[in-house]
């Protein structure tokens, strides 16, 4: 798979606690770093104190020894149900979304007995990124570097949704 190609990595859980609770985690950028092996927190970015499509917050991120930061842009703000934000590159002054690093995108559905099926999943887009930069400099391996990081984000998705679980489950 090549990275125009627009992979898409998904995951779900079953959690036993209703939507209003898990939806107060997943769209809190400042929670969200207790949740994530790679994603370390962040915040709204001024005028912006709560979600709504176009608001923007700023996380930070790390992995190994790299540590980097990326602003999002809020596409869909439905609560309880969708949240969807656009990475986009640090070098694009006004951050468009329409040209993202990747789409992020949380789905909330309710379930009998105050459960909540948690969807999260990832959409690479084409933007500069350190993938990209990655791609760039072994052409040939273009297909097992977007593989390793789609593997690398289902593994993380996986432990950011097991985490989500346990803190909406002792709520």
């Amino acid at each position: 798979m090549l990275l125009t190609d627009r992979p898409l990595v998904q995951r779900d859980i079953d959690i036993a606690a209703p939507p209003a609770v898990v939806w107060a985690l997943v769209t809190d950028p400042a929670k969200m770093g207790t949740f994530s092996p790679e994603n370390t927190g962040g915040g709204w970015d001024p005028p912006f104190t709560e979600g709504a499509p176009g608001a923007r917050f700023t996380s930070g991120n790390m992995r190994g020894d790299l540590r980097w930061s990326r602003t999002s842009t809020v596409l869909t703000w439905s609560p309880p149900r969708e949240f969807a934000f656009a990475v986009t590159d640090p070098d694009d002054p006004a951050g468009d979304p329409a040209r993202p690093i990747a789409v992020w995108r949380y789905q909330l559905h309710p379930l009998r007995g105050d459960r909540t099926w948690l969807c999260e999943s990832v959409d690479f887009g084409t933007a500069r990124s350190p993938l990209t930069d990655r791609i760039a400099e072994v052409p040939d391996m273009h297909e097992r570097v977007v593989a390793a990081r789609c593997r690398e984000h289902a593994r993380n998705i996986d432990a950011t949704l097991r985490a989500v679980k346990a803190a909406a489950e002792r709520r």
